[in-house]
């Protein structure tokens, strides 16, 4: 068996890798340990980890991720993701390593793209809007830096909205959900509130993503990018009506002034050509699906919410 190191194995992400653990096994993978906490900005903790994991491939996701808080503080975004970066790859360079590094970056770094030049291939240049795209846009230009003269394959993954259960509220398409949930139970009047729902996003299931992630660890070429994305283009507005139906709940849309973001982008498709024709990785998760298992996992979730109530009172 490989053994496959995952940073940020807490997040939505890294917590989907954990359910997947026998899929992964099915791949000739297994999770190498992390009983040491480490931090990307310390150094020394890293190389610890790293020594005691002795992984075969790692895949970089840890980060800070979230665009508000890129806003409030850009300075610890930069260095979280591209200090952070360069301090894992210098301490796998100290332990020996000699894998697959896969840096996961953003399609956000792509900006705004004018409609008649989508889908977005990798040729695209990078525009990032927002100082975590421009984080992850640097952290990328290192990583090719460094696959120019290190021994082992380094490659770069640009993910898309990927959504499923497990993931926080702050996304648009998990917040609906639990809203929808907590209206079934009577915690919420049947009233959704939302932010611009009339703009096109490109959303894929992560349990899709963390196999296309696989598929970059045996065949990505060194140095190259790769979109990882359905290809296809979700309007917000459409997805909440199949939610609805899901459901069977009849409830007013509002705007809520605070989940409006200046700075949108109002339509967004990825080509996922070159990761098809490097790896033979394709979607395999109809939409649908995935939003049965978000609704399924956000009724679990205020479950558990109003239970933790119940013994409270």
């Amino acid at each position: 068996m490989k053994r496959l190191f995952i940073t940020g194995q807490s997040g939505f992400v890294g917590l989907a890798f954990e359910r997947m653990r026998t899929h992964l096994v099915a791949q000739g993978w297994e999770l190498a340990p992390t009983e040491r906490s480490y931090d990307l900005l310390g150094p020394e903790s890293l190389k610890q980890v790293l020594q005691q994991a002795n992984p075969d491939a790692v895949i970089h996701l840890a980060g800070q991720t979230f665009i508000p808080e890129a806003f409030r503080d850009p300075a610890h975004t930069l260095d979280v993701n591209l200090k952070g970066t360069l301090n894992l790859l210098q301490a796998l360079q100290s332990s020996g390593f000699n894998g697959t590094f896969l840096y996961v970056s953003s399609g956000d770094i792509y900006g705004r793209v004018s409609p008649e030049l989508l889908p977005i291939t990798e040729q695209q240049p990078a525009r990032p809007q927002n100082p975590y795209a421009v984080s992850k846009a640097a952290a990328e230009l290192l990583c090719y830096q460094w696959s120019c003269s290190v021994p082992w394959r380094i490659l770069v993954a640009r993910p898309f909205n990927h959504i499923g259960a497990g993931q926080r509220e702050d996304f648009v398409i998990s917040s609906v959900a639990r809203q929808l949930s907590r209206i079934k139970s009577g915690l919420q009047e049947p009233r959704i509130l939302v932010g611009d729902v009339d703009v096109s996003r490109d959303f894929l299931d992560v349990e899709d993503v963390i196999s296309a992630y696989l598929a970059l660890l045996e065949k990505g070429s060194n140095g190259e990018i790769y979109n990882v994305c359905s290809g296809k283009e979700y309007l917000i507005r459409d997805m909440i009506a199949s939610m609805l139906n899901l459901t069977q709940i009849e409830a007013v849309i509002a705007q809520d002034p605070a989940r409006m973001r200046l700075s949108d982008l109002r339509r967004v498709q990825g080509s996922n050509q070159k990761i098809t024709l490097a790896t033979g990785w394709t979607p395999r998760i109809l939409m649908q699906q995935t939003l049965r298992h978000i609704l399924a996992d956000w009724d679990n979730r205020v479950a558990m919410e109003c239970g933790t109530l119940t013994v409270k009172v």
